[in-house]
């Protein structure tokens, strides 16, 4: 089903407007003047969230994997698992936890 834009609002704006919505544009990470505009007529909002926390816990993430794969790798090599490994493995997991816990509090306070 085509979309049809049959009609057209023409909005005058003095050039500092069209500064302050090109910044908010850059932002939001939207190139599109047409659609940011469209967008915030009709819903008056858009999201624009900070994934660098995201990022953090994959980067842990990966660390903790690589750790339990050397964890086999001894295991596997030579029998023995030792306890200061497993406590490492574990202090990573809860920090990794700490910083899921953290982001799902900071989601849930988005109004």
């Amino acid at each position: 089903m085509a979309v049809s834009y049959g009609e057209s609002i023409l909005i005058k704006m003095t050039p500092e407007d069209i500064k302050a919505i090109e910044a908010k544009m850059e932002l939001a990470g939207i190139k599109n003047r047409s659609a940011y505009i469209r967008k915030m007529a009709r819903d008056g909002y858009i999201i624009n969230l900070d994934l660098s926390d995201i990022k953090e816990v994959i980067r842990l993430l990966r660390i903790n994997s690589n750790n339990i794969n050397q964890i086999a790798k001894k295991a596997n090599e030579t029998g023995n698992i030792y306890q200061y490994d497993i406590k490492e493995v574990q202090s990573q997991l809860d920090e990794i936890w700490e910083a899921v816990r953290g982001i799902l509090e900071r989601l849930a306070n988005i109004s």
